[in-house]
């Protein structure tokens, strides 16, 4: 085999690993998933949105039906404003209740959209007004340690 074509041969070979080392990057940084279908944009306001992050997930019985887009602080309620993209292939009632959940005990967290009722559906800008806020640990562990000192100090 002549040297040209060994290298040539390694030349392919390195970029066939740099787009496997790019691809497996994508997914990693869930970027692979770029939805070129149509969406449409709902609006939700959180008092606590925890570690909620944009491109994070929007579920609703499990599946993803979306993505949250954009992440913003309204200085006049004091409330956090996730904007959420959804698929059009997915529409909920006005009813919809929406969740800041986290995937398992310490996973992600992502929305989570529970399905009302209601006949008429969300449009594109309409806003989810039933909201419920991340649990937050630390918040729980530290409730539960002042009742617990609480208690204590009633003993006595």
């Amino acid at each position: 085999m002549s040297r040209k074509l060994i290298d040539l041969w390694v030349g392919f070979f390195v970029v066939l690993g740099l787009a496997a080392l790019l691809f497996l990057a994508l997914r990693v940084g869930n970027l692979s998933a770029a939805n070129f279908a149509d969406t449409y944009s709902l609006t939700a306001k959180f008092d606590n949105i925890g570690g909620l992050k944009v491109r994070g997930p929007v579920k609703s019985a499990g599946v993803v039906v979306g993505r949250v887009s954009e992440i913003t602080f309204d200085s006049q309620s004091y409330e956090a404003v996730v904007e959420l993209t959804i698929d059009s292939r997915y529409r909920f009632p006005k009813d919809t209740f929406a969740s800041i959940l986290t995937a398992g005990l310490l996973g992600e967290q992502y929305i989570g959209l529970d399905a009302g009722g209601e006949e008429k559906m969300l449009k594109a800008g309409d806003v989810v007004v039933k909201t419920q806020s991340a649990v937050v640990l630390e918040k729980l562990i530290g409730q539960f340690m002042f009742s617990k000192a609480a208690e204590d100090s009633d003993k006595k």
